[in-house]
């Protein structure tokens, strides 16, 4: 490989380090949500997987249905997060399209230190 094709490699690695930044700052930008007990419990979180809101139906906000609660919040949660890093991981490819080689296995969210 000459010198000028390692100079030319580096500068689209810059550029796609770039994208990568921009597409992660976007990351607090993507919402996606999640429901549980038939939407009685509903969570939102952002891709930064920081839960941004939780919203509990009135009706389940009684002392003995604690229990059931708590586990309806868990999955709710658990689903928003999950939709969330589908979206995230769609947005990191997005930015990250055309510029590598597309590498099975390569898991580019790693690769970058989340």
């Amino acid at each position: 490989m000459g010198m000028m094709d390692m100079m030319g490699m580096m500068g689209k690695v810059k550029e796609m380090q770039a994208k990568m930044k921009e597409a992660q700052d976007r990351l607090e930008e993507i919402t996606a949500e999640g429901e549980a007990g038939a939407g009685m419990v509903k969570a939102t979180a952002n891709g930064k997987k920081k839960l941004l809101s939780l919203e509990i139906d009135e009706d389940l906000i009684k002392p003995e249905d604690a229990g059931i609660l708590k586990d309806l919040i868990v999955a709710a949660v658990n689903k928003a997060l999950s939709n969330v890093e589908e979206a995230a991981q769609k947005e990191m490819a997005k930015a990250t399209e055309g510029m590598l080689p597309n590498i099975p296995g390569m898991d580019l969210g790693n690769m970058f230190g989340k």
